[in-house]
């Protein structure tokens, strides 16, 4: 069975998607068989990442190691029983037909609440949740008191991975492993930076998370998607000396990966 890797988060601009690209490269180079599912059908940020590395190893004629994105099946709904709900069945499908031939599945969800969404999330093995170091992020995760000091309750994500957990403890699954991954944490000490830290803290005890560090926010992420590619991928296309925030970079995706204690995967580069 294929280790299945969900990336979600109800809010758009917290990185999923260079999160997702940069997990299954690194997997990809690793040597595992990666297959990803983009579930924004509108938007398509991690398939048009997968399509513009396509292009570049095309026409640059260098290889590089890949995941391969595919496209939900089409379901005729004229199979469907009554009440059935057709993105469940085009989803499953999906992964039904990856399943086989794959070390790991990786599905990149919306930054919206959608019923493609909502099941990828009762299928994750790991669950990794980007998460701005911002209050207005972490809303999403729990209410807090007006100081930020004291959580007050749950809020609609943490809600529905609940939900998620319930479903697959019905079913006889093995838990989901819930990653929470702080982004653009800053690097000075701040009194903010202090309080998300305590409030996550007391979060993941709460609603049992992990907590592991991402990635800050530095411009050659938005440079590395024209061309699809990602960190790890720079000397490959001729960098022969990485600045200092590119070796920073690296140590985050490193630290990053080692975080997700992904199954059968040594973080060696």
């Amino acid at each position: 069975m294929a280790h299945i890797i969900v990336v979600g988060n109800e809010k758009g601009g917290a990185g999923k998607s260079t999160v997702s690209m940069h997990v299954a490269t690194a997997l990809a180079r690793m040597g595992f068989k990666v297959s990803a599912l983009d579930l924004d059908l509108r938007q398509r940020t991690m398939g048009r990442y997968v399509e513009n590395r396509r292009e570049f190893i095309e026409q640059s004629g260098l290889e590089l190691a890949s995941a391969d994105c595919h496209d939900l099946p089409e379901i005729d709904a004229s199979t469907l029983q009554p009440g059935e709900n057709i993105y469940d069945h085009r989803l499953s499908a999906a992964v039904a037909r990856l399943e086989p031939d794959s070390d790991f599945i990786l599905i990149d969800c919306p930054g919206s609440h959608t019923r493609l969404s909502q099941v990828a999330h009762s299928l994750a093995d790991t669950l990794i949740t980007p998460l701005n170091d911002s209050f207005i992020d972490f809303d999403l995760l729990a209410h807090t008191d007006a100081a930020g000091e004291k959580i007050t309750g749950p809020s609609v994500y943490s809600e529905m991975v609940w939900n998620a957990r319930q479903l697959r403890a019905q079913a006889g699954l093995k838990p989901i492993d819930w990653v929470v991954m702080r982004n653009r944490v800053g690097t000075q000490r701040m009194v903010n930076k202090e309080k998300m830290e305590r409030a996550v803290n007391m979060l993941a005890e709460r609603v049992g998370f992990r907590i592991v560090p991402g990635f800050s926010e530095r411009v050659i992420f938005r440079e590395l998607f024209p061309r699809g590619l990602t960190l790890l991928d720079l000397k490959d296309i001729g960098v022969k000396q990485l600045n200092i925030s590119n070796v920073a970079a690296r140590q985050e995706l490193r630290d990053m990966m080692k975080g997700l204690r992904l199954p059968g995967v040594t973080v060696d580069f």
